[in-house]
């Protein structure tokens, strides 16, 4: 019971509403919605991710396609069994290009989308993490001022204060404790994402190289999505 008083004494609703209202208000302008819903469903990454295993088991996929195309024929490489939705669109436009640079565009356009995502993600919890010490601030300042507007009453200056006092470790809190660690543990996972996916891109454009680059023209084959 002792206990649940002193936590008490730490939740002000007016402190809250200061703090994580204006932050949130302040965020939706500076941010779109698309990325507004990005960030909340990147929460689901942060205890699931798994940079290392993707990285492994993209060079496995890699392997793979490499295998396929050997054995097979680059036309075939779409067929790969892998659970990488990235690598599996790779492979269908590595099936479908007629020469490298076609997969090299595609690639490098689809790579740079992604990182502008991931950008854009990141940027909605830097926001946060900015904005929630000047909104505990400006608590701060209202709670002063309120008290000092009621100097004559006694019962009135311990609220005024408290909200002057929770505003600003609300705003510490949410920035340091909560917004800031999300963008950094989302930036460290976008760097390892796009690492892996560059590689993984790097190693599908010398296969087609050396599978479509050194066709002569006259065998060099259509494009299927052309023909379909």
């Amino acid at each position: 019971m002792v206990l649940l008083e002193q936590i008490a004494r730490y939740i002000d609703p007016v402190a809250i509403g200061i703090v994580f209202g204006g932050t949130l208000l302040t965020t939706v302008f500076r941010a779109t919605r698309a990325d507004i819903g990005r960030a909340l469903a990147s929460l689901s990454l942060l205890g699931r991710a798994d940079p290392q295993a993707d990285a492994a088991a993209a060079r496995v996929s890699v392997s793979r396609i490499r295998e396929l195309a050997e054995v097979r024929s680059l036309a075939c490489v779409d067929r790969v069994e892998t659970a990488q939705r990235f690598l599996l669109r790779a492979a269908r436009e590595l099936s479908d290009a007629r020469t490298s640079a076609d997969f090299v565009r595609w690639a490098s356009a689809d790579i740079e989308a992604r990182r502008q995502r991931h950008q854009g993600v990141i940027g909605v919890w830097r926001a946060i993490a900015e904005t929630a010490p000047a909104m505990g601030m400006i608590g701060t300042i209202i709670g002063l001022v309120q008290m000092f507007a009621h100097m004559e009453d006694p019962a009135a200056i311990g609220p005024a204060m408290a909200v002057a006092m929770l505003t600003t470790l609300y705003g510490v809190i949410l920035s340091s404790a909560v917004a800031g660690p999300i963008a950094g543990r989302l930036e460290t996972l976008s760097d390892a994402e796009l690492a892996w996916q560059t590689m993984a891109c790097r190693q599908l454009e010398l296969l087609a190289r050396e599978e479509l680059d050194s066709l002569p023209p006259a065998i060099v084959r259509p494009n299927l999505r052309t023909v379909l």
